[in-house]
């Protein structure tokens, strides 16, 4: 069992509904948990938000067998969808997530004003060091000025010591790079700080893409990397160890040939977080980049998305990126000039 930080994660508890929801005295917070969350962050959190003069509404519920989608067979559809309807603000702690199911598209299609933060999977430790012990504004300042780099590139490459080297274009001008700086206090999707994501060409994705850190779900934490072959942004070939025959059974699983293919990618960048098999820190490892297949919203690839049955993330550890030809990462560490010295108040030199 984790140490509790006791004093710490009520510091961690109030910057994330002062600091990061910024909520205001009377508006409504739901937070959604399921039978395996770490309940001391839920208690934690409600009660700061009750300190800050909101009304918290937690929301407990029975731990489906799948994410997004796949749980919602197991899902009061109706009643939480009618909840998170009329919330000003949802935090969701659940293990079995429910960002994509059928209630998260609801409420975010009907509900203009809420405001959702994805913390899944989070535990006390967590808490401190991704949000209590975190330089808000050296990281939002860094991560701010490559999501601009970003956003104005064409050309993308991404490669990794173990293997990866996948090449695709970017759409600076349809789609735009997402940067979650940590911040939540405006309507919409917001995840905790320490990832830019982006939305390729999804045809123009080639090469190999290689996995050795996570794959959630179905294998979490890696023994050994799992290796995609992918062509025009579809995977056609996994291979690997007894994890890669996991992962392809799982896809397989799903009688939808859409599971196969990548829906998005990402920067991590979260000088707290630490490979541990939890996607949520995973994710936003520094110099890591991240991919997901499957399911992906209409709302960040216009107009249908990649409408799919499930999604899963897998992190690429150590990755070196280049951006229109120039190199912005090598294995992780930041070496473009401008980069650099942003990044060092927040790693060191």
């Amino acid at each position: 069992m984790t140490e509790f930080f006791q004093y710490e994660l009520a510091r961690a508890a109030h910057i994330l509904v002062a600091e990061m929801f910024r909520l205001k005295p009377g508006e409504t917070l739901v937070i959604t948990a399921d039978t395996q969350s770490d309940m001391r962050v839920v208690d934690a959190v409600a009660a700061a938000a009750h300190t800050v003069g909101a009304i918290p509404m937690v929301i407990v519920l029975a731990s489906p067998l799948g994410v997004g989608k796949a749980a919602d067979p197991m899902l009061p559809i109706e009643p939480l969808t009618a909840a998170l309807a009329q919330a000003d603000a949802w935090v969701e702690f659940n293990k079995q997530w429910l960002l994509y199911s059928t209630p998260f598209e609801r409420a975010m299609a009907h509900n203009s004003r809420l405001r959702y933060m994805c913390l899944v999977e989070m535990t006390v430790d967590m808490m401190v060091r991704l949000i209590g012990r975190v330089d808000a504004v050296a990281l939002s300042r860094f991560m701010h000025r490559v999501t601009e780099m970003t956003q104005n590139a064409r050309e993308m490459r991404i490669t990794t010591p173990a293997g990866n080297d996948l090449w695709f274009k970017l759409l600076p001008k349809e789609r735009k790079v997402s940067c979650d700086d940590g911040l939540c206090d405006t309507p919409g999707m917001h995840f905790l700080g320490g990832q830019i994501s982006f939305t390729p060409d999804f045809e123009s994705i080639n090469g190999k893409l290689v996995f050795d850190g996570t794959i959630s779900p179905p294998c979490g934490l890696l023994k050994e990397p799992v290796v995609l072959e992918v062509e025009k942004g579809r995977v056609i070939k996994i291979s690997g160890g007894a994890q890669a025959e996991e992962f392809r059974r799982w896809l397989e699983s799903f009688d939808d040939p859409n599971m196969f293919r990548l829906a998005h990618g990402c920067y991590g960048f979260n000088p707290g977080a630490r490979l541990s098999g939890n996607i949520l820190e995973d994710e936003r490892i520094w110099g890591c980049t991240e991919w997901g297949l499957g399911y992906l919203s209409p709302v960040d690839a216009p107009p249908d998305g990649i409408q799919a049955k499930s999604h899963c993330d897998g992190i690429c550890l150590n990755s070196s990126v280049w951006l229109d030809g120039v190199q912005i990462l090598d294995k992780g560490i930041v070496i473009h000039p401008e980069l650099k010295p942003l990044a060092e108040p927040l790693i060191g030199r």
